[in-house]
């Protein structure tokens, strides 16, 4: 059996199941146990929402902006993929009740640890009647 790929950044190598491990750690804790769930992040770490153009630099400060999370904040986790150094979350996110929306987490991990965060977050919209003829049955947990 072939050797699991190896995370190489920062000449500390570490295996993909570890990864996906910490990421995991991460969003049983996200808006529960602030501290916990950063754990996996530098203190140098970076997250960017490039959508707003925000950038949050130190795992101090986003850590801190995360604490004043609103209530009501509920995630749903579809996809977690590891390759790398790159971990990829498919998620939903819903604010207050409101209407759910996709997002995306992409995690550069350096060595062990999160180097660099980007999150984007998108409204959900119905699909063109006119690509109907091509399209594949999704079940209902995709399209959420």
């Amino acid at each position: 059996m072939p050797e699991a790929p190896q995370n190489q950044r920062g000449g500390v190598p570490i295996d993909q199941a570890t990864l996906l491990k910490r990421v995991q750690h991460h969003w049983e804790h996200l808006g529960t146990d602030v501290d916990r769930a950063h754990e996996m992040y530098h203190d140098d770490a970076v997250l960017e929402f490039p959508q707003s153009g925000e950038r949050f630099e130190g795992v101090a400060n986003f850590r801190e902006w995360r604490r004043q999370y609103p209530k009501g904040l509920v995630f749903r986790l579809r996809r977690i993929t590891a390759g790398g150094d790159l971990v990829v979350v498919e998620c939903s996110v819903s604010y207050e009740g409101g209407p759910w929306q996709h997002g995306i987490q992409l995690l550069e991990f350096r060595g062990d640890k999160v180097a660099r965060e980007r999150i984007y977050v998108m409204e959900r919209y119905d699909a063109p009647a006119w690509r109907a003829p091509w399209r594949a049955t999704r079940d209902a947990e995709a399209s959420e």
